[in-house]
C-alpha cells in the first residue's frame, strides 16, 4: 500500500474517533486532579483503550495512576514506540498546562493506529505517566529502566505556539533549612544566631554567584519560612530554589556552587543549615536532529510551520526519557491568542473547540512520525544513531 493511501486510512480514522476523545477531553477539563491523584483522569483514558480492545495494564511501573497500553502490528517489523499520555493538573488553576489534551492526543493517535494494525509492522504502548508537574512519573519510570525497550518515545505538549521540538533544561530543587538561636529581638539580641540572615546572605551571595554562570543558567528561589514575629531573632528560615542549566554536568557544578553559597552564609552567620530535595532531579531533553526533522516534516504535511526552538527555558520529567531512548517533544498552540501556559487564560482553551482542534492535528502529527518511522527503516536507523551519538 503506497504511502498516500496509507495516510488517508489513517486521517480517515483519526477523524472517525476523535468525536469520542473529545468527549473525554473535555471530562478531564472539568475534574481536574493533581500529580498521583489522577484517578479518575487515568481510569477514564485507560477504560477508553480498553472498551476498544487495547490490552491494558494498570497500575503501572508501581504508580496507581500510571498504565500502558499496548499492541503489535500485524506486518513484519520490530520496532517499538512509546506514546506517551500525560494527564495531571495544577493546583487552583486546573489544566492551564493541557495535559488533559496532550494525553487526549496520544490516545487518539494509539487508537487510530489499533484500528489499522494491519498496515504495520512493530508495537505501539500508550503510557500513561502521572504527575509531571510535581513527582515526575516519567522519572520513576526511567529508574526502573521501562524506557529503554523503546526505539522512540513520543508526545506533543500543547503551547501558545508551533514549535516542532523543545529544548528542556535540566532541573534541580533544593530546600535550604537554616537554624540559629531564638531570642528577644530588642532585649537581648546579643544572645541570638538570626536563621533568616543566613537565608539573606545566600540569597545575596548567589547573586554575587550569577555574573561568573554561562548564559544558559537559571537560578530563582524564595523564602519558605522567614520566622515567627519581628521582636524574635528568627530560629528557623527556610529558602527553596530552582537551579537550571542546559547540560546536566554543568548544573551539578552549579548546585555545588549554590550548596557553597548555603555553607557559607551559614558560618558568616554563625547558624547551621540542612539541604533537602523539592522535587525529582530533571535531565535536559537529549537532541535527537534525526527525530526533530522527521517532526518537522510531519508539522509541514498538515500545514503548520517547522520552527524550532533553540534555547530553553523549561523543564520536563521527559528529559530523562530522552537518555533511555530517542524522544520527541513537540508542542502545538493551542489557540492562537498568545496565552501563555499556567495560567487561567490558556485554561479556558483546553476544552471546547480550540482544544478540539489541537486534538485532531496532535493525533494527525504524531500518526505520520509513526507511519514514516515504522516503514522506514534507514530513517529509524538515523534517529538510533543521533540518540547513540
Amino acid at each position: 500500500m503506497i504511502y498516500a493511501q496509507l495516510k488517508e486510512n489513517l486521517f480517515n480514522k483519526i477523524e472517525e474517533l476523535a468525536p469520542e476523545i473529545y468527549a473525554l477531553n473535555d471530562q478531564l477539563a472539568d475534574e481536574p486532579e493533581l500529580g498521583n491523584e489522577e484517578y479518575k483522569s487515568s481510569a477514564a483514558l485507560a477504560d477508553l483503550l480498553s472498551r476498544h480492545g487495547v490490552e491494558v495494564e494498570k497500575p503501572f511501573a508501581g504508580m496507581p495512576t500510571a498504565f500502558r497500553a499496548g499492541f503489535n502490528g500485524k506486518q513484519n517489523g520490530d520496532q517499538k514506540v512509546a506514546l506517551l499520555a500525560e494527564y495531571d493538573a495544577l493546583p487552583g488553576i486546573g489544566h492551564a498546562c493541557g495535559h488533559n489534551v496532550s494525553g487526549s492526543i496520544s490516545v487518539l493517535t494509539g487508537l487510530a493506529l489499533f484500528k489499522l494494525t494491519h498496515t504495520f509492522g512493530g508495537r505501539v504502548d500508550i503510557i500513561g505517566t502521572p504527575a509531571e508537574e510535581s513527582a515526575g512519573g516519567k522519572v520513576k519510570m526511567t529508574e526502573q529502566g521501562i524506557f529503554k525497550e523503546y526505539d522512540l518515545a513520543m508526545m506533543i505538549h500543547l503551547d501558545s505556539r508551533n514549535r516542532c521540538n523543545s529544548c528542556f533544561l535540566a532541573l534541580d530543587g533544593l530546600a535550604f533549612t537554616f537554624s540559629g538561636q531564638a531570642s528577644h529581638a530588642a532585649a537581648a539580641p546579643w544572645e541570638g544566631r538570626n536563621a533568616l540572615n543566613g537565608v539573606q546572605l545566600m540569597f545575596h551571595a548567589i547573586d554575587m554567584l550569577r555574573q561568573h554562570l554561562k548564559d544558559d543558567v537559571r537560578i530563582h528561589g524564595i523564602i519558605a519560612d522567614g520566622g515567627e514575629a519581628c521582636n524574635i531573632v528568627p530560629e528557623k528560615a527556610e529558602a527553596h530554589f530552582f537551579i537550571r542549566a542546559r547540560e546536566r554536568e554543568y548544573l551539578d557544578r552549579v548546585k555545588e556552587m549554590v550548596l557553597d553559597c548555603a555553607k557559607g552564609a551559614a558560618i558568616a552567620t554563625q547558624t547551621e543549615v540542612e539541604t533537602g530535595s523539592l522535587c525529582p532531579t530533571l535531565s535536559d531533553l537529549k537532541p535527537n536532529q534525526a527525530g526533530d526533522d522527521l517532526m518537522a516534516e510531519c508539522f509541514r504535511e498538515i500545514g503548520i510551520p517547522d520552527l524550532r526552538e533553540e534555547y530553553g527555558t523549561g523543564s520536563s520529567d521527559i528529559g530523562s526519557t530522552s537518555y533511555q531512548c530517542p524522544t520527541l517533544h513537540p508542542r502545538l498552540a493551542i489557540a492562537e491568542t498568545g496565552a501563555r501556559l499556567h495560567t487561567r487564560e490558556f485554561a479556558r482553551f483546553v476544552k471546547g473547540e480550540h482544544a478540539h482542534q489541537a486534538i485532531l492535528k496532535g493525533a494527525k502529527i504524531l500518526s505520520l512520525a509513526c507511519l514514516k518511522f515504522f516503514h522506514d527503516r534507514e530513517l529509524a536507523e538515523q534517529v538510533r544513531q543521533d540518540f547513540l551519538g
